[in-house]
């Protein structure tokens, strides 16, 4: 089980006993982003979290066992009915999760599990660039989520990283992070399932782009739509397919709401 061997060998060697003996609390986090890829919408980080009191292989052994049972892995590999039928089985399934809103469920006294979710707006994506955007999700859900202050672990999907704000807490970069990895994979599907919903939420705010079954990506349907509506204030403009639109001055379409 990577989780549980990478996190146990790392604790390990990143940990004094002297911490261990001071009871010092730490956490272990995975955290994924969806939507880089579309022309309109936000790109979306979820971070998923476990917060220890004391660390213990065998408690930790058995949460990520029922994880693994439920097929946790990148939400591209696994249908949109088996995320949710992976999500029903998640202590915060309480209906559909909300952006800046943590999710919290007390496993027992020792372990506190920890989900939040963030968004980067298409105006932000096109000032800083997909990349950046991407990584500042990212950092939001982890330091909005997890106490900074504290010793932590986290992963995070991809060959980069972005810049821990503690020298407690060490970042790891996992290429494939989503389908190594429990902590990865749940978030990388929390992330796919909120921003799916957005964006057939924006598909009724700004209809004839097909957001519902494209989820904002450049399909035929959506570049015949930008053709004949035009762009959005949620298009990102620096895309291609939007950003020769709006370089000609295409005219931004407003909302029919």
């Amino acid at each position: 089980m990577f989780d549980l061997k990478f996190f146990s060998k790392t604790f390990k060697t990143i940990f004094s006993e002297k911490a261990h003996s001071e009871n010092y609390q730490f956490f272990m986090a995975g955290t994924d982003e969806v939507g880089r890829g579309p022309l309109a919408g936000p790109v979306v980080a979820a971070c998923v979290s476990l917060h220890f009191k004391n660390y213990d292989d065998k408690e930790l052994k058995k949460i990520l066992k029922n994880w693994e049972l439920l097929g946790i892995n990148d939400s591209k590999k696994i249908t949109h009915g088996k995320r949710l039928a992976i999500l029903s089985e998640m202590p915060f399934s309480n209906g559909p999760m909300i952006i800046n809103q943590i999710y919290t469920h007390h496993y027992s006294k020792n372990i506190i599990l920890k989900i939040l979710i963030k968004e980067i707006s298409p105006k932000i994506i096109d000032e800083i660039n997909i990349l950046n955007a991407s990584l500042k999700a990212m950092e939001e859900a982890v330091h909005g989520s997890c106490e900074m202050d504290k010793m932590g672990l986290v992963l995070i999907d991809g060959n980069k990283k972005f810049k821990s704000l503690s020298p407690r807490v060490q970042l790891e970069p996992i290429v494939k992070g989503d389908s190594k990895s429990l902590l990865v994979g749940l978030a990388s599907v929390v992330a796919k399932e909120y921003r799916d919903q957005l964006m057939k939420k924006y598909n009724e705010i700004y209809p004839g782009y097909s957001w519902s079954s494209n989820a904002g990506y450049g399909t035929a349907k959506h570049l015949e739509a930008i053709g004949l509506l035009g762009i959005t204030d949620i298009h990102r403009k620096t895309f291609a397919g939007v950003k020769e639109y709006h370089e000609k001055g295409g005219a931004v379409r407003a909302s029919v709401l």
